[in-house]
């Protein structure tokens, strides 16, 4: 008996990681005063003008409000246990896709592709996945540093008996 651990990661780009870490590190340091890109930049390691086109389009769709003058920056808009991961990533226009086509069913010659469904269904199980994480959730973690990951999704053990002389015929 073989035992086979599959995990499926979908690459999410820059754009949709950074702004998961931006907001979160924005709403761990928001408690006294508005927090600066700057402080987020030299936190996080992400440059400056990134940020800027983040919060700008977070801004947009009213996940953070600006704070102008001496002592600005940015807070969180919405309350942390209502904003989800999904919600931060949509709000930066990040596409998660696992389609080959972009969901356009034109993947195979201008068709349907055979395992369009699955990779659908899959992208429909990672965006419920992102939903059912807030804000909140993310934030009592980096608060607890337990090194246990509460939000770690565990792939299922999948056991399978694999005749290995048919395999040799392959």
């Amino acid at each position: 008996m073989v035992k086979y651990y599959k995990i499926f990661i979908m690459k999410l780009t820059t754009k949709g990681r950074f702004a998961v870490t931006a907001i979160l590190d924005l709403a761990l340091n928001e408690a006294d005063s508005p927090v600066t890109l700057a402080e987020i930049s030299k936190r996080q390691s992400i440059s400056l003008s990134y940020l800027e086109q983040l919060f700008s389009r977070m801004r947009r769709v009213g996940l953070v409000t600006s704070v102008r003058g001496p002592g600005g920056g940015y807070r969180t808009a919405i309350d942390s246990s209502t904003l989800t991961v999904k919600d931060i990533i949509i709000s930066v226009d990040e596409q998660i896709d696992a389609t080959q086509c972009g969901g356009n069913e034109n993947c195979q010659e201008g068709g349907r592709c055979i395992t369009h469904n699955l990779w659908a269904s899959l992208n429909h199980k990672i965006l419920d996945y992102l939903e059912s994480l807030t804000l909140a959730q993310l934030i009592e973690e980096q608060k607890n540093k337990t090194g246990e990951h509460s939000i770690y999704f565990a792939p299922k053990k999948i056991n399978m008996n694999i005749d290995k002389s048919k395999l040799a015929t392959l």
